[in-house]
């Protein structure tokens, strides 16, 4: 790999290409499969319940191991690292594609997660080891966009597949688009990115791989066996003691798996809190909604699929454009303003019934695509502007880490409070859709996207603070 006499990537916008793709596909796939649910209930013949360990599993996959691939990186190369993440994923997409029962294909994404979790962890790095400073802030709000992208268009072009091909096509897909990017990817990454000789904390990995595991079993579990159950409770406190353990673990160690020195940046760390609450309230709504348009509304899911691209398409438009305002005006103000507009949109879908007609459900997905398109692109820069130079690499993979667990909870937080819900309006425990009553569906719906509000809210208040404080400082 080649270098200007300045010491800058001569291809280093080829370089972006290939490093913002493959978390690109990687974030459409913890989607992708969203919109097929409804039907994928019936081809597996599970319930409602059941069926999100397509989405929760590969979630949770990435959460417990992403950061322990961004230190992998740190050591062994980074491209190396992202080159074995583009392997993994891909042949993961094919084991997906061929899948011939539930179980394998849950087992499937999982190898599929690990591919992507590589990915997340060394694309960012990547991007700031071969951009100089002056071009660094746009090439990562560039990565930034295609993340958020990569999450909005997944369920729309899957319903689009499952539609008109079969859901095996949604992993189809990844295959050329890995093949190619893998290609151009050993020919083009630099083959050492700061390669060192570090220790690497596979025990701290161990402990917040089962902290995460253990917690999301208890939220899963429980909605089938309710959360009073003993072992729900047991998983639960483990899964908190396991934290525990791990952050004090952490403080001790020379070469951290999670550096807790960057949130004594109060930046960094509201920062990464938006992170998170943005995306757990979006996942909630990704995973909903396509139960709401098919179910209740009766929609196609290529139909369903094409309501859903308006996010995206607004996503698009509006990013770049936020982007350059976030260098006129700063960033605080615009990921203010979006998440308002996120917790708006959140309370106007609360509102929805059986008879809502398809422009008010237009007018309040609007909503939300406008306030995540003012969001992202700021937040994100504002994450990694806030960290030092030298820290930049472990910033870039908190940043995913916390980006994939706010999805994680969203599904987790969604689903558990919509059966919860439903099970209240019928009298008895509910597991999935119950057919001839949308009203409890919509009772339950109703609870989730009033929750996701007030999450958003949170996120409101908390960067209202951060904005008054800042004009105190001036």
């Amino acid at each position: 790999m080649e270098k200007c006499n300045k010491g800058v990537y001569k291809n280093r916008w080829i370089i972006l290409a290939v490093v913002v793709l493959l978390p690109f596909m990687g974030t459409l796939d913890s989607t992708i499969v969203n919109v097929a649910l409804p039907v994928m209930v019936n081809i597996f013949c599970v319930n409602m319940s059941s069926i999100q360990l397509i989405v929760i599993c590969y979630l949770i996959t990435i959460v417990s191991t992403i950061l322990l691939f961004g230190r992998l990186g740190d050591i062994k190369g980074k491209s190396i690292v992202f080159n074995f993440g583009l392997l993994v994923f891909t042949l993961g997409s094919l084991l997906c594609a061929l899948s011939e029962n539930f179980t394998y294909l849950v087992l499937f994404r999982i190898i599929q997660a690990i591919g992507a979790s590589a990915a997340m962890a060394n694309n960012q790095g990547i991007i700031t080891q071969v951009f100089p400073p002056n071009e660094r802030g746009r090439a990562l709000g560039i990565s930034g966009t295609f993340l958020a992208l990569g999450t909005m268009i997944g369920p729309p072009l899957g319903g689009v597949i499952i539609s008109y091909l079969s859901w095996h096509y949604i992993f189809l897909i990844n295959i050329p688009v890995g093949i190619i990017a893998v290609v151009i990817g050993f020919k083009v990454l630099p083959r050492k990115i700061n390669e060192v000789d570090e220790d690497i904390d596979f025990t701290g990995a161990i402990i917040l791989g089962l902290s995460v595991v253990l917690l999301f079993y208890a939220l899963i579990a429980g909605q089938t066996v309710g959360y009073e159950n003993n072992k729900v409770i047991a998983c639960f406190i483990a899964a908190i003691i396991l934290f525990i353990i791990f952050v004090r673990k952490e403080r001790k160690l020379k070469y951290p798996l999670l550096d807790l020195s960057l949130f004594k940046n109060s930046l960094f760390s509201v920062g990464i809190l938006c992170t998170f609450i943005c995306y757990a309230s979006i996942n909630s709504n990704n995973i909903v909604q396509p139960f709401y348009l098919e179910n209740v509304l009766k929609m196609t899911p290529s139909f369903a699929g094409i309501i859903m691209m308006i996010s995206p398409i607004m996503i698009t438009i509006i990013s770049p454009f936020s982007g350059y305002l976030s260098d006129k005006i700063g960033s605080e103000f615009l990921t203010f303003l979006g998440l308002i507009l996120i917790g708006i949109g959140m309370s106007l879908m609360a509102t929805l019934s059986e008879t809502s007609t398809i422009q008010e459900l237009i007018v309040y997905i609007i909503f939300i695509a406008v306030g995540n398109g003012l969001f992202l692109p700021p937040n994100n820069s504002l994450v990694m502007s806030s960290a030092p130079s030298d820290k930049l690499g472990i910033a870039g993979s908190i940043n995913a880490f916390v980006r994939n667990l706010g999805q994680s909870s969203g599904v987790a937080m969604a689903t558990m409070l919509l059966y919860s819900f439903m099970s209240v309006k019928m009298g008895e425990k509910v597991f999935g859709y119950v057919e001839g009553r949308n009203d409890v569906f919509m009772f339950g719906m109703k609870y989730v996207y009033i929750s996701a509000a007030v999450i958003c809210f949170i996120g409101v208040i908390v960067t209202a603070i951060r904005l008054k404080n800042k004009k105190f400082q001036k």
